[in-house]
């Protein structure tokens, strides 16, 4: 089982990153965000779209004009993100006959994968784009090499 994402969501969450990582600083181009995160130009305006109409991201027309962030980074989950460009996360089918579960009831791993499902995205709800740019911040800061809590040699 890989839980992968979709490149929508993994493009949603680049450009997430990269508006949070620059707050403050004010809006940011689309192309700068595509240049920089290697994102496709051409697709990233349909994911800033995606992110606008969920409240993610504002953008601001003009010349110096551009996207930043809709709220607080810390109030971004990172499902949030996801849902924004994918739609609803549960999965609504059987995972052994791809339909509902039968008219008799559920099948025998429906409790299983429910269970596990609701702790996956428990866990994309608690991750916020906050603490995931400054993780991202904090890791530009060690030296190639060394991991965190590591002393050079």
């Amino acid at each position: 089982m890989r839980p992968e994402l979709t490149k929508r969501a993994d493009y949603a969450i680049r450009a997430m990153l990269a508006l949070s990582g620059s707050s403050g600083e004010g809006p940011i181009s689309a192309r700068l965000i595509a240049e920089d995160w290697s994102i496709p130009v051409r697709f990233l305006p349909q994911v800033l779209g995606d992110l606008g109409r969920a409240g993610l991201v504002r953008a601001e027309p003009g010349r110096n004009g551009g996207y930043r962030l809709g709220r607080p980074a810390s109030a971004i989950s990172l499902l949030d993100i996801i849902e924004a460009v994918e739609g609803d996360s549960r999965r609504r089918s059987c995972v052994l006959r791809g339909g509902p579960c039968g008219a008799s009831g559920e099948c025998a791993v429906h409790a299983v994968f429910a269970e596990a499902q609701d702790a996956l995205l428990t866990t994309l709800s608690a991750a916020n784009l906050g603490e995931l740019s400054g993780l991202r911040t904090a890791a530009r800061r060690v030296p190639v090499g060394q991991g965190p809590g590591q002393s050079p040699t």
